[in-house]
């Protein structure tokens, strides 16, 4: 059975027609290929998807450029005049705005004034006028911006300063507890030496009594 004619429309069903779209593309191109291997012809398809994806095929055989340029010169149509009147127009535009900006430059430095009137020059006064304001303004903004910058940065120092030096004391005063222990540690071992020596002399010494309440010293022994 031979397949049913299809109506062509559009395709309503978003997927459905995405599907098709990407299945008669690939068909199209397929076809250009063949025709430029089997028939050495030179062809350019240029697609555009419904969501704005662009496909292009182009034969091997030729460039993008050099394909609009042989359908330039086969037609005798310029695909580019139009571009080429707005891009001069532009420039005229451009040109003209250069040339006014040029001219009102060497006025606000004293040149070319000699072709204004009265009410030009007025108004050209009016504008420097403005114009210094919004410099001096700009001035005293930078200024005072550089000015909080290094407060700052002063402050952040002496924050940095002081928290080095409370540091510094603390070990020093750490140092200095433990050189106070020790001392005390080494009197306290000194003493407890001296008191085992006093017992080992009276136990080979019985004849000798301690004096000064158990304290040993120079003048600690004597007869019994």
């Amino acid at each position: 059975m031979g397949r049913g004619k299809i109506e062509i429309k559009r395709i309503e069903n978003a997927t459905n027609r995405q599907v098709t779209y990407s299945k008669r593309r690939n068909g199209i191109f397929k076809k250009a290929q063949e025709l430029t291997v089997l028939c050495d012809a030179k062809v350019s398809l240029i697609m555009f998807s419904s969501t704005g994806k662009f496909h292009e095929f182009i034969s091997p055989n030729i460039s993008t450029k050099a394909f609009f340029d042989l359908y330039q010169k086969t037609t005798g149509t310029d695909l580019w005049i139009s571009h080429y009147e707005k891009m001069q127009e532009n420039y005229r535009r451009l040109k003209e705005i250069n040339k006014k900006l040029r001219r009102e430059i060497r006025q606000r430095m004293g040149g070319d004034l000699d072709d204004l009137n009265i009410k030009e020059l007025q108004a050209l006064e009016a504008k420097m006028d403005s114009s210094l304001v919004a410099i001096r303004d700009r001035k005293y903004h930078v200024i005072k911006t550089q000015t909080d910058t290094h407060k700052k940065k002063v402050r952040n120092l002496e924050e940095r300063h002081a928290n080095l030096v409370f540091d510094l004391e603390t070990k020093l005063d750490q140092q200095n507890g433990i050189v106070e222990s020790e001392g005390y540690y080494n009197e306290a071992a000194n003493g407890a030496s001296n008191l085992h020596a006093l017992r080992l002399y009276q136990i080979h010494h019985p004849n000798l009594v301690l004096q000064h309440g158990g304290r040993f010293g120079s003048n600690d022994l004597r007869l019994a």
